[in-house]
């Protein structure tokens, strides 16, 4: 299976380094050097990874074969993917990959059902779980314990604790 580990952003310097939106819990494995990462769009890649560092809180990474700026730039905006087991499951019991969460069933603490994830929004301050709702329409939960305290993949259940207000319809929905 594969999974999205990072984006390529823009060039740093002029020997081919550039900047990479980390999509993954695990970039010291995902990310690491000699990793071969295949991308999208495919005719990118695929990219082995000569070296990388952490500068300005940011983590820059150069490619073997990108040796300057122009090369560089010309990635940006690049998938990095990693070929990952299906049946894998990261170090951390309390974190998942996408696949494990799409299809799970969405319920509230009192039995609620609210619908089936979808996918996943990864935004830079939180992760979100795009859900259909059973009744059509879709909601945005953010992936917080507070609001999500149990994943139950074996049992195929989200259970959540939404605030006042989070599963109100908008809009449009009904």
């Amino acid at each position: 299976m594969q999974l999205v580990v990072a984006r390529i952003g823009r060039a740093h310097g002029i020997k081919g380094e550039v900047t990479v939106e980390v999509r993954t819990d695990e970039p010291e494995l995902r990310l690491a050097p000699g990793a071969v990462l295949a991308t999208e769009p495919a005719e990118a890649g695929p990219l082995t990874v000569a070296e990388g560092r952490v500068h300005s809180g940011r983590l820059l990474l150069r490619f073997e074969g990108v040796s300057d700026r122009s090369a560089a730039e010309a990635l940006r905006n690049t998938l990095l993917v990693a070929e990952v087991d299906p049946q894998e499951r990261p170090e951390d019991p309390e974190e998942f990959y996408d696949h494990q969460l799409a299809g799970l069933e969405v319920v509230t603490r009192d039995g609620t059902r609210v619908g089936r994830i979808a996918g996943i929004a990864h935004l830079p301050a939180q992760d979100l779980l795009v859900v259909h709702r059973t009744g059509g329409g879709e909601v945005l939960i953010p992936f917080v314990t507070e609001i999500v305290p149990e994943v139950d993949p074996a049992g195929g259940t989200v259970l959540i604790d939404p605030p006042a207000g989070l599963l109100d319809e908008g809009p449009g929905e009904s």
